[in-house]
């Protein structure tokens, strides 16, 4: 191998360290937040209800915005534009 593709290597395994510890990192917090939500009496049932209808609502609100990017296409207007139309807040 060169020094080149060497160095490549080293710099590949270092950022593949640096993002294994970051998801070590964000799995200890995961796991604190959860200990935390069971120590206030929720249980891993509910949370996990909890996780399964945010999914959904991302879904059905995923599939809405794709609609309104068509619509807005089809009129020759910016997705903003629609949204006065809909009722919708820009935060929606």
């Amino acid at each position: 191998p060169s020094p080149r593709s060497c160095q490549a290597n080293g710099a590949s395994e270092d950022a593949l360290r640096h993002e294994i510890e970051e998801l070590k990192r964000k799995d200890l917090a995961l796991d604190q937040e959860i200990a935390q939500l069971l120590s206030e009496g929720y249980s891993l049932e509910e949370l996990e209800k909890h996780i399964s209808l945010l999914h959904e609502y991302n879904d059905i609100k995923d599939a809405g915005q794709m609609l309104l990017g068509k619509l807005a296409v089809i009129r020759g207007v910016t997705t903003k534009q629609l949204y006065p139309e809909y009722d919708l807040e820009l935060s929606d």
